[in-house]
């Protein structure tokens, strides 16, 4: 049977518990011989700017480590110019000929993926599997997915984790506490290196 890898892409700016827990559900759920964590590199749909990359980088990697088969990827980050998606699932394919690629997107990302860069060409490369954050992924999107040629789903169930990065940045800069949001390491590094002190 070929070899199962999963892509989970997102800036984790910064990474928190509900990501790790996915990463976990994934791996299990998916059948996934191994999980790329991908950090964004340049987005070009991203209006927000990002935390400097290396800082990204870090976080990830604290957030991550020890989870079997997980493997933090920073390959979109030094990617030059704008890093698409299209542009990883032809890197790990070619790297990894024989493996199935699972690509692990949000309900959000789902509703808008016809308008991604060449998506046609994702759906033909890999399955994609929509996996609900704050609430349970609706029929609509679902069905936005299913309605475009070609695509294969898998679906990922995650408990409700309400909680995003957007929050705890904003909670850094009011200073409240995020030590029941996000891994201990990450706590500590935003911490040490200042990270979203002004909101």
């Amino acid at each position: 049977m070929a070899p199962r890898l999963g892509l989970f892409g997102g800036a984790f700016d910064p990474p928190h518990r509900a990501h790790v827990e996915l990463a976990r559900q994934a791996m299990t759920q998916l059948r996934l011989q191994r999980l790329h964590v991908l950090p964004t590199g340049q987005a070009a749909h991203r209006a927000l700017p990002l935390s400097a990359a290396p800082h990204r980088l870090a976080m990830a990697r604290l957030a991550f480590d020890g989870l079997p088969g997980v493997q933090v990827d920073e390959r979109e980050l030094l990617r030059q110019g704008p890093s698409y998606t299209i542009d990883t699932l032809d890197e790990l394919q070619a790297e990894h000929p024989q493996a199935q690629l699972v690509l692990i997107i949000g309900a959000d990302q789902a509703a808008a993926f016809g308008h991604w860069h060449q998506w046609e060409r994702i759906l033909r490369k890999a399955i994609i599997s929509v996996a609900g954050r704050d609430h349970p992924v609706s029929a609509d999107h679902q069905s936005d997915l299913q309605n475009l040629p070609g695509g294969r789903l898998e679906p990922l169930q995650l408990p409700l984790m309400p909680v995003s990065a957007t929050d705890i940045r904003s909670r850094v800069a009011s200073h409240l506490g995020i030590n029941h949001l996000v891994p201990a390491g990450v706590a500590r590094y935003i911490e040490q290196h200042h990270l979203y002190q002004s909101a």
